[in-house]
C-alpha cells in the first residue's frame, strides 16, 4: 500500500480525507496524537474508514498513513483545540461537584447549522471524559445516523474511547425509530421521540455514577423557524444545562435571549477549520454507507444472515399519515385530517422492497409511540404472490419481535 510520513509540531492537526468505501491506516509512529479526543497507540495501526478524520498533536507526533486518501494535509488547530480542552475543564469540575452532592452531572448539547463540526466536538468531549467517567452520547441528527442507522434519535454509554473504524461502543444502545431523515416530514413525532429523556432520567435515579458522568448531545443542523422550535423542545425534554453554539453567532444571540432567567449556560465554541460543506450527494452517500456498516461491520467483513418470512407472523405499522398539505392548500376554514401520531397497518406491497424496518421492543400498537427498537432488518425481496419476504439481520434467530416499523428510509444495496 502507498505511504506518507507526515510530522507534527506543537499543536497541528493532520486532516485526512479517505473516500467513502475505502479505508486507510494511520500509525503513530513517534511522539503523542488523538484522533477526536481518543490518544492513538503507538506503532499499532489504526484503521481510518470512509469519510474525514483529524488527528490532532499537543506536542508533536509523527505519523504514518498507509492507503489512498482523497487529501492530506496539516494544519495549526491550536486555538479550537484548546477551547475544547477548557470546556472539558470546566465540565469536569462539574462531575465531580455532582458526584459529591448526589446530583445529575452536566448535561451537554452541540447546537448549529449543519457542517460545522458538532458530532465532532461531542466525540472529543465523550472521549475526554471516559477516561474518568461514564458519559452517555446521545444523537437527535436523524439525518446522519450517529448510533445506528439514519432516521433515528439515541444514546449510548460511552465507557471507553470511540474507536475511530468501529464507532461507538454499542453494547447497551437506547435507540428510537423515527423513520425519516428529516424532522420536517413529521416533526410531531420528533417531539414525541422526547421519551428518551424520561428514560435518562429514570437511569440516572438509579445509577448514580451514570448520573454525575452526565450526557453529552449532538442536535441537528435545522435551526431555523420551526426547527428552532424542534431544538428548544430538545433542550428542555434533555434537561440540558450547558449549550455550546458552533460557529453561529445569531443563535447565540436567539438562544441567550430565549432561555435567559433558566439554569443554562449558553456559550460560544469555534468551529475547526478542518470542517468543509458536504454535498447532497455526500450526505445520501454517507447514510448509505451507514446502512451498509450496520448490517456488514465498518469494514464490511461482516455477513448477515438471510431469512424468509411470512407476513402472517409479523405486524408491520407506520406512524403518521405522511406530510400533511399546508393550510394554504387547504379550503378556508378546514384544517387538516392528518394525524401525525396514528398507528396504522402496512399491506404486504412491493412497496415494502429495499425498506429498512424497525423491530419494534412494543408488544402491542398501543406501545409502538412509547417504545424503542431492538435492531433493523432489510427486505430484499417481497412475494405478494405467496404471502412472504426475505430479509438481511445482522445475528440468526428468531426476531426479538413480531412488531415491525416502516418508515420512509430505504437502502439499495450495491456490491
Amino acid at each position: 500500500m502507498e505511504s506518507q510520513t507526515h510530522y507534527l509540531n506543537n499543536d497541528e492537526e493532520l486532516r485526512v480525507e479517505v473516500k467513502l468505501g475505502t479505508v486507510v491506516t494511520a500509525t503513530l509512529v513517534d511522539g503523542a496524537a488523538e484522533i477526536f479526543g481518543a490518544e492513538l497507540p503507538k506503532k499499532t495501526p489504526t484503521t481510518l474508514p470512509g469519510g474525514k478524520h483529524a488527528i490532532f498533536s499537543w506536542r508533536g507526533a509523527t505519523i504514518e498513513i498507509a492507503g489512498e486518501t482523497e487529501m492530506t494535509y496539516t494544519a495549526n488547530a491550536s486555538a479550537p483545540m484548546t477551547a475544547y480542552l477548557n470546556v472539558d475543564g470546566v465540565l469536569q469540575r462539574r462531575r465531580e461537584a455532582a458526584r459529591a452532592a448526589g446530583t445529575p452531572g452536566p448535561r451537554v448539547a452541540l447546537v448549529g447549522p449543519t457542517d460545522v463540526g458538532k458530532s465532532s466536538v461531542a466525540k472529543i468531549l465523550c472521549n475526554y471524559a471516559q477516561a474518568r467517567w461514564t458519559p452517555t452520547f446521545s444523537d437527535l441528527d436523524l439525518g446522519q445516523g450517529g448510533i445506528t442507522c439514519p432516521a433515528t434519535i439515541g444514546a449510548v454509554p460511552i465507557d471507553r474511547p470511540i474507536d475511530a473504524c468501529e464507532g461507538l461502543p454499542l453494547e447497551m444502545p437506547l435507540v428510537y425509530f423515527h423513520g425519516d431523515v428529516s424532522p420536517g416530514n413529521n416533526p410531531t413525532l420528533y417531539k414525541a421521540l422526547d421519551r428518551m429523556g424520561e428514560m435518562l432520567r429514570a437511569r440516572d435515579e438509579t445509577n448514580a455514577a451514570a448520573a454525575a458522568s452526565g450526557v453529552v448531545v449532538n442536535t441537528m443542523g435545522w435551526i431555523d423557524k420551526a426547527g428552532y422550535g424542534l431544538l428548544l423542545h430538545a433542550l428542555e425534554a434533555l434537561a440540558i444545562d450547558v449549550v455550546l453554539v458552533v460557529d453561529h453567532e445569531k443563535l447565540h444571540a436567539e438562544l441567550s435571549r430565549d432561555l435567559r432567567g433558566k439554569k443554562i449556560k449558553v456559550w460560544k465554541l469555534q468551529k475547526s477549520g478542518g470542517v468543509v460543506e458536504r454535498t447532497p450527494e455526500f450526505r445520501r452517500r454517507s447514510r448509505d454507507a451507514r446502512v451498509r456498516e450496520y448490517f456488514y461491520g465498518p469494514l464490511g467483513d461482516l455477513s448477515p444472515h438471510s431469512q424468509t418470512l411470512e407476513f402472517g407472523k409479523v405486524s408491520i405499522f407506520k406512524i403518521g399519515a405522511g406530510p400533511s398539505a399546508p393550510r394554504s392548500a387547504l379550503p378556508i376554514g378546514q384544517e387538516s385530517s392528518a394525524d401525525p401520531l396514528r398507528v396504522s397497518t402496512v399491506a404486504p406491497s412491493m412497496s415494502l422492497l429495499n425498506a429498512v424496518l424497525g423491530v419494534s421492543h412494543g408488544k402491542t400498537q398501543a406501545e409502538l409511540l412509547s417504545s424503542n427498537v431492538a435492531g433493523f432488518i432489510f427486505v430484499t425481496d417481497v412475494d405478494v404472490a405467496n404471502g412472504r419476504f426475505t430479509y438481511l439481520t445482522p445475528c440468526p434467530g428468531e426476531l426479538p419481535s413480531r412488531n415491525l416499523i416502516a418508515g420512509t428510509l430505504k437502502w439499495i444495496e450495491t456490491r
